[in-house]
């Protein structure tokens, strides 16, 4: 990671040894820990995973992000690269080889799955970043990022409801999204 650090964030992260069932993540040097997802959750990135080709396409769940110039580690619920860019190890895979980010909204992530990690996965110039929102009943896609740090954003912004197909170019497919599930009771949120 090349971005300062004043607050020595990073170097205590990377020796942070976590409970099993907690996530951890570093987002802009604050340290992020969420409990085990609901099953609501872990079905749809299973649902989204089975329909990427597995031939052309690595697909990684839980896999630490390197964002060049963000004090940034965060940890995708699936990212997805060519098979060819993939390296043969460690912890931190470097965002300008990743094609896909995913993240499933949790009923407490809404926030940072809406606004802190488009502008992280933005800034690491992650070509598609694809909110999968199971509280409002839709899919986010976003491409086209532009900008640095905290300006970056994605130029092109496109929300599908449950239910209709999600063309994604990028990867050369389309997704279907009629068997993902929703959260029931839960307070619908004011984004995207």
């Amino acid at each position: 990671m090349t971005a300062v650090d004043e607050r020595g964030m990073t170097k205590y992260f990377e020796e942070l040894q976590p409970p099993e069932g907690i996530k951890v993540e570093l987002l802009r040097g604050e340290i992020v820990m969420m409990a085990s997802p609901d099953l609501v959750h872990n079905m749809i990135v299973e649902d989204v995973l089975d329909q990427i080709p597995r031939k052309r396409w690595s697909r990684l769940q839980t896999q630490d992000v390197d964002i060049l110039d963000e004090a940034s580690e965060p940890v995708p619920d699936l990212v997805v690269l060519e098979r060819e860019a993939r390296p043969a190890s460690g912890r931190l895979l470097p965002s300008s080889l990743i094609m896909m980010v995913v993240e499933v909204v949790s009923k407490t992530s809404v926030q940072r799955d809406y606004e802190i990690k488009r502008s992280i996965y933005a800034a690491g110039k992650v070509p598609v970043y694809l909110i999968v929102d199971p509280v409002m009943a839709q899919c986010v896609l976003l491409t086209r990022p532009v900008g640095n740090g905290d300006n970056a954003d994605y130029q092109r912004q496109q929300v599908t409801k449950f239910g209709a197909p999600l063309p994604l170019e990028e990867l050369g497919l389309e997704l279907d999204t009629t068997e993902f599930g929703t959260f029931p009771n839960v307070r619908p949120h004011r984004y995207p």
